[in-house]
């Protein structure tokens, strides 16, 4: 039996949830369920705390979880000794970054200036592996949450947070500055080392496959035989664009994979080529 771990709240919790639905596997009606057993697929997923996630599947106790790359980071050994879980794949959703933040009126203005300041953050390892790697001492406040507020309270002069669009660190008075620290994202995540099995490979081939979906579209349109290299040169698809004859004579029937954020942009190239009777369709599901 294949055990999966699922964050039980927070921003990863509805679209992990939502993916692994869309994946085939069934999923918990109620946030109050701890557990679902799926025996279809005979897969059971334990909805844990995100940040407990990683701490499960290095120790072997679930086979694979759905984290933050963040939070994996957050609790992977210092030293390298004992277990570990390590990043399988990336997600494509929860998109954010670990970045620096100082008031608006504060004179620090760059991260080098944060030399022997106060740092707030809910991810005290990863801020102090960066200011080691950095060369840089600073005093680490460990906060579990609303790090927005600590430099108004006077606990930090900075803070270091997870931010996705940074309404909340303005609200605050506060801007960032520096480069991102770290670029997260929803992650896969495996016990370092273990070894593969049938039903890990099945879930992560359906996941690719939902990445695939939300990713393209099925594009089909008729063209003239005489346009087809222009056209299919626009449409390439994956492996190659499916190309039949028409039973009007001279053309022919082209159906491609494309970007779906290309969309637009190719049916209008194709009209001015002169293609017609352009359709796209939604992917549901694939395996590519």
């Amino acid at each position: 039996m294949l055990r999966v771990a699922v964050p039980n709240k927070g921003v990863l919790s509805e679209p992990a949830a939502e993916m692994l639905a869309e994946s085939g596997y069934r999923q918990r009606r109620s946030a109050k369920d701890l557990a679902v057993y799926d025996p279809d697929n005979d897969t059971e997923f334990f909805y844990l705390r995100p940040r407990d996630i990683a701490v499960y599947v290095a120790a072997g106790t679930l086979d694979v979880g759905i984290t933050g790359r963040d939070m994996l980071l957050e609790t992977a050994p210092d030293d390298g000794e004992g277990p570990s879980a390590v990043e399988d794949m990336p997600l494509g959703f929860g998109r954010s970054s670990f970045r620096f933040a100082t008031p608006v009126e504060s004179e620090i203005q760059d991260v080098a200036q944060l030399a022997g300041k106060r740092i707030a953050t809910a991810y005290p390892v990863l801020l102090r592996r960066y200011l080691d790697e950095q060369g840089l001492k600073a005093d680490v406040v460990k906060l579990d949450g609303a790090v927005e507020t600590a430099c108004r309270l006077g606990v930090a002069d900075a803070v270091c947070d997870v931010v996705e669009t940074g309404t909340t660190l303005r609200a605050a008075g506060l801007h960032i500055i520096g480069r991102p620290v770290l670029s997260s994202e929803a992650i896969l995540v495996r016990r370092e080392g273990a070894e593969e099995i049938p039903a890990v490979a099945q879930l992560r081939r359906r996941l690719r496959g939902v990445l695939v979906a939300r990713q393209y579209v099925m594009l089909d349109y008729d063209c003239p035989n005489e346009l087809l290299d222009r056209a299919t040169a626009v449409t390439p698809g994956i492996e190659g664009p499916t190309v039949s004859p028409l039973q009007t004579a001279g053309w022919s029937a082209v159906r491609a994979m494309i970007a779906r954020n290309d969309t637009n942009r190719v049916m209008d190239e194709l009209w001015e080529l002169g293609a017609r009777a352009i359709l796209v369709t939604s992917i549901h599901a694939s395996r590519i």
